[in-house]
């Protein structure tokens, strides 16, 4: 199989996913806790069998990590040159507000970095997806246009957009360093999706975030043109270490 036929496969699969969530969401539903007091609901689960199923169909060699099956060990991962990452429900308490800002997160990771990926919101009707091979593309359902970054340079007013339900300290002392600065707040990896279209300029994330947390945006905004980078300008990379968690990282269309 192809990028092209994987992509669109993947596609299918995410929003096979989304219509699941989407049936649940316009309910009543059950919110659990985990350990790290991290809610989880119906839609999460019912996501991630719908998920994991079609991908151990599409691509049966290929291993899975999704953060509801988060349990594989170090010493498994660290042989994994090619695997998924996948977020059933990126922004679960988006979901929980029923704000719509909520999404599905498929990447494809080879050698730490993503190269194929779909976001998909269900319940705001739109999708976007990538691959190194092809490109990256916003798909309305009717409409499929192709993402490129809007790059400026680092004066004038730039666009920030920050995290609707985590909120960081950090992020204000950041900001410091332009001159005229505009807050767009959104939930879930539509904030590297925003970067990606060109409805933003620089996304810092300065709070905790998990590796399914970002994968999928990852590779739309890196494909878009965007640079995402750790706080040092070093490469954002995943499966590198025995926990999940990134690093702080900025994902910039500016040009220093």
């Amino acid at each position: 199989m192809n990028q092209t036929e994987l992509l669109e496969e993947t596609l299918i699969l995410a929003r096979e996913a989304g219509s699941a969530i989407m049936g649940i969401y316009q309910k009543d539903f059950n919110v659990e806790y985990k350990a790290d007091a991290s809610p989880v609901t119906d839609a999460d689960l019912a996501a991630h069998k719908i998920i994991v199923a079609g991908l151990q169909q599409l691509t049966p060699d290929i291993p899975i990590l999704s953060e509801e099956n988060a349990d594989i060990s170090w010493e498994v991962r660290k042989s994994w040159q090619r695997y998924w990452l996948v977020d059933p429900i990126d922004g679960t308490k988006e979901f929980i507000k029923k704000n719509g800002e909520f999404t599905v997160n498929i990447a494809l990771i080879e050698h730490g970095i993503p190269v194929l990926a779909v976001v998909d919101a269900p319940a705001l009707g739109v999708s976007y997806l990538a691959s190194e091979a092809i490109g990256a593309f916003k798909d309305k359902g009717d409409e499929r246009i192709e993402l490129k970054v809007t790059t400026k340079p680092n004066k004038g007013l730039i666009r920030v957009v920050g995290s609707r339900s985590h909120p960081s300290p950090d992020l204000a002392e950041f900001i410091t360093r332009f001159d005229d600065v505009a807050m767009v707040s959104k939930g879930s990896s539509l904030k590297l999706c925003l970067v990606a279209e060109g409805s933003a300029d620089i996304y810092p994330r300065l709070g905790p975030t998990c590796e399914w947390d970002t994968g999928a945006g990852h590779a739309i905004a890196a494909i878009a043109g965007a640079k995402v980078t750790k706080l040092d300008g070093s490469p954002l990379v995943y499966n590198s270490k025995d926990d999940y968690l990134n690093p702080y990282f900025v994902v910039s269309a500016i040009e220093e």
